[in-house]
């Protein structure tokens, strides 16, 4: 992806403007690296001209997204218990492959599809879960009854 754009870097959050109902239905469709336009790249986030624009947009916050999670895990993962942390993993790997499920499709047309807007509300609440236990960890020590998530 391109660099060039300067999207927001404020925390994550469902009730920012790219999280409209609208723009939960728009897919980006997996068809190689190159997907992104420049068009797109010159674009502002804050007003989306287009639909590519949308989803350049929402593909950038769903990156970060991404990456608060595996480090919110990663931090998470360290302060539990043995037991613990094979609860977290089976419980991560099921969350992803409810959000693979819920958030691609098949068009017999266009092929494999991921509805970024649903991969960013899926993602952006798991960070929050995710940070709520790992806040709990560090304050009043971990409870692993709350990982069955």
């Amino acid at each position: 992806m391109s660099k060039k754009m300067q999207c927001s870097d404020a925390p994550l959050s469902p009730s920012a403007s790219l999280f409209r109902p609208e723009t939960w239905r728009v897919a980006l469709l997996v068809v190689g690296a190159g997907l992104l336009s420049s068009a797109g790249a010159q674009s502002n986030c804050d007003t989306p001209g287009n639909t590519f624009d949308e989803v350049y947009c929402l593909s950038k916050v769903l990156v970060k997204a991404d990456d608060e999670l595996n480090a919110v895990y990663g931090k998470l993962l360290k302060r539990l218990p043995a037991a613990a942390q094979v609860n977290l993993r089976q419980t991560q790997r099921s969350w992803l492959a409810r959000r693979d499920s819920e958030c691609t499709g098949r068009d017999s047309r266009l092929g494999e599809v991921i509805y970024t807007g649903c991969a960013v509300d899926m993602t952006v609440q798991r960070v929050n879960f995710l940070n709520a236990r790992y806040r709990e960890c560090m304050s009043s020590g971990c409870q692993p009854s709350k990982l069955r998530r």
